[in-house]
C-alpha cells in the first residue's frame, strides 16, 4: 500500500483485538461505550493524530487510522478503557497498510464475524465514520476506504447467500432455547435489557417460541415499552428485576452495563433458571452458577455452536472474497491515482510552459505562423505523454515513489 497525501512517516494501522484470541472478560476490559469512544477522538486530535475510526463491540474493539506507530493508537485504547498495554500485548494484533485495508474489508463484509455472515458491524463502522468526520478526524482516504467497504458489503449480502439463515447471536441464543427448554411456549421469559442484542433477541424469541410469557425490563423504561408496543409483550419497572428473576422460568442478559447487575444474591429460586449472558462486558456474576438448578451460558458458547447454517455459508466464501478483491482493486487505483496525480499535474504544467514559450518563439521566426493550428496539435501531443506517464505509473509492476521522484528530477518539476 501507498501513502497518499499524508506525510511519509505516517503509516495506515488497525490495531485492536477481537474474540479470535481475546475471551469474554478480557473484551470486557477493553470495552468503549458512546462516552468513552468520544474521549478518545478528543484525546486523538490533542496528540495530532489526523484521520481514525473506533468500533467497540460484544466481539472487537479496534481502531482504523494514520500514525507513525502502532502504539499511538493502541495507547488511546488502553487510556479509555479497562485494558492494559500488557493484557493488549498478549491478545492484540497490529496490521499495517495493505493488511490493514484487508482486514477492514474482512471485517466490515462479516468474513470476520464471530458467526460467519453476519452484517452487523457494518452499520456499526459506518456510525463509527460519521463520529469522527464530525469531529474532524476522517480525511479523503478514509471516506474512500469506508464507502469501498460499505459497498463490498452490500453487494456480497445481495450477491451471495453467505447470510443465509441465522445471521446473529441472538438467533443462535434462541436457537439454544429451542433445543434445550422444553415446552418453551408455556415457560416465563425475561429479558432484561432491550438494546440491539435485546431487540434482536426479543424479535427472535416471539418468532421461533410462540410465547406469550415474555417480560421486558430495561434500564430506562420507555425504550422496552417501545419495544413491548410492537411485539405485545409485557414491561416491569427496573426496580422489580429481583421479583421476576424468581418467576422466570428462563432469562437472557443483554445490557450494556460496565459491572455485573445479576448475581446469586438476589436470587432467590424454587425452579430451574436457565440464564444466558449476552452482554459484553459480562453482565452475570458466575457465582449464579454456585445455586443448584441454575445453568449460565454466555454468548461466547453460543456463538460456537455449529449447524448446518454456518456450515453451508462456509461455501460461499470465495465468491464473496472475489468481489471484496474487485472493490478493493478500484480502491488500489484511485489510491495510487491520488498519489501521482499532483506530479502528472505538475508534467503538463511544464509541458504546458515549454509550449507557450516555443509558440512564441516560433510565432516572431515564421511568417505565416498559425499559432492557433500549432496549439491544437501541441495540446494533443501533450495529452498523449502525460496519458503515457499515467499508464506507467498506474501499472501494478511499477515502483510508483522512485518513478515519482524520476519524473520530478526530469522535468525539473516538484508536485504540490
Amino acid at each position: 500500500m501507498e501513502n497518499n497525501n499524508v506525510p511519509k512517516h505516517l503509516y495506515f494501522y488497525s490495531v485492536g483485538l477481537s474474540y479470535k484470541k481475546a475471551d469474554a472478560e478480557v473484551r470486557g476490559q477493553f470495552s468503549l461505550d458512546a462516552v468513552a469512544k468520544t474521549r478518545l477522538l478528543e484525546q486523538a486530535k490533542t496528540e495530532g493524530i489526523e484521520s481514525l475510526i473506533v468500533t467497540s463491540t460484544c466481539n472487537r474493539t479496534e481502531i482504523y487510522g494514520f500514525a507513525e506507530h502502532p502504539f499511538q493508537l493502541i495507547k488511546l485504547i488502553c487510556d479509555n478503557s479497562n485494558g492494559s498495554v500488557d493484557a493488549f500485548q498478549k491478545v492484540g494484533f497490529v496490521y499495517k497498510n495493505q493488511e490493514a485495508i484487508n482486514h477492514l474489508f474482512r471485517v466490515g463484509t462479516g468474513l470476520d464475524s464471530q458467526i460467519l455472515g453476519d452484517f452487523e458491524i457494518i452499520s456499526q463502522i459506518k456510525t463509527s465514520f460519521i463520529h469522527s468526520k464530525s469531529m474532524g478526524l476522517a480525511n479523503a482516504f478514509m471516506e474512500r476506504l469506508v464507502n469501498a467497504v460499505i459497498q463490498a458489503s452490500k453487494r456480497i449480502k445481495t450477491e451471495t447467500e453467505i447470510s443465509s439463515g441465522a445471521t446473529s447471536v441472538s438467533f443462535a441464543s434462541v436457537q439454544y432455547i429451542l433445543k434445550n427448554v422444553e415446552d418453551i411456549s408455556n415457560k416465563n421469559i425475561l429479558l432484561f435489557g432491550t438494546g440491539k442484542i435485546g431487540r434482536n433477541t426479543c424479535e427472535n424469541l416471539v418468532k421461533h417460541t410462540k410465547n406469550e410469557h415474555i417480560t421486558l425490563i430495561n434500564r430506562t423504561k420507555d425504550k422496552a415499552e417501545k419495544l413491548a408496543g410492537k411485539l405485545n409483550l409485557i414491561v416491569k419497572d427496573y426496580s422489580e428485576l429481583h421479583l421476576e428473576l424468581q418467576k422466570a422460568d428462563v432469562v437472557v442478559v443483554a445490557t450494556g452495563a460496565q459491572n455485573p447487575t445479576v448475581d446469586k444474591a438476589i436470587l432467590n429460586l424454587k425452579k430451574p433458571l436457565l440464564i444466558l449472558d449476552l452482554s459484553i462486558p459480562k453482565n452475570v456474576n458466575e457465582n449464579v452458577e454456585e445455586l443448584e438448578g441454575v445453568t449460565l451460558i454466555h454468548m461466547d458458547y453460543l456463538s460456537q455452536l455449529t449447524d448446518e447454517t454456518l456450515e453451508n455459508r462456509k461455501l460461499h466464501i470465495p465468491a464473496a472474497e472475489a468481489i471484496i478483491e474487485e472493490i478493493k482493486e478500484e480502491f488500489v487505483v484511485w489510491m495510487k491515482g491520488r498519489k501521482f496525480a499532483p506530479t502528472i499535474n505538475a508534467l503538463k504544467d511544464k509541458l504546458n510552459a515549454i509550449k507557450a514559450s516555443e509558440l512564441d518563439f516560433q510565432s516572431k521566426k515564421i511568417a505565416d505562423f498559425n499559432e492557433a493550428q500549432a496549439e491544437i496539435i501541441s495540446n494533443r501531443i501533450i495529452q498523449k505523454i502525460t496519458t503515457h506517464f499515467a499508464n506507467h505509473l498506474k501499472d501494478d509492476d511499477t515502483m510508483v515513489d522512485e518513478s515519482i521522484e524520476w519524473i520530478e528530477k526530469v522535468f525539473k518539476i516538484k508536485a504540490s
